[in-house]
């Protein structure tokens, strides 16, 4: 019997390729701005971020990616497990 393969993604922070469960999705829909995407399957482009603060640091950093501040703040709370 064959098992199911599992889907790989990239972190925007370490670029290291992981299990796509264990990270958190950013979407950026045709209309609109970046937000988290808890579900996974909110329509538009998608990148990833470990459950990580330092992974998440990195990403920020980025020139490429520009993530607002505001959702860097809300997702180090759903990394640590703050609620908003």
């Amino acid at each position: 019997m064959k098992s199911k393969k599992t889907p790989m993604r990239m972190c925007l922070g370490c670029r290291q390729m992981l299990p796509k469960r264990d990270l958190i999705r950013i979407v950026l829909p045709k209309e609109g701005e970046l937000s988290a995407d808890p579900t996974g399957r909110a329509h538009g482009r998608g990148a990833y971020v470990c459950r990580n603060l330092e992974c998440l640091s990195k990403a920020s950093k980025q020139k490429a990616v520009r993530l607002p501040s505001e959702l860097v703040e809300q997702l180090k709370k759903e990394i640590t497990g703050e609620e908003s």
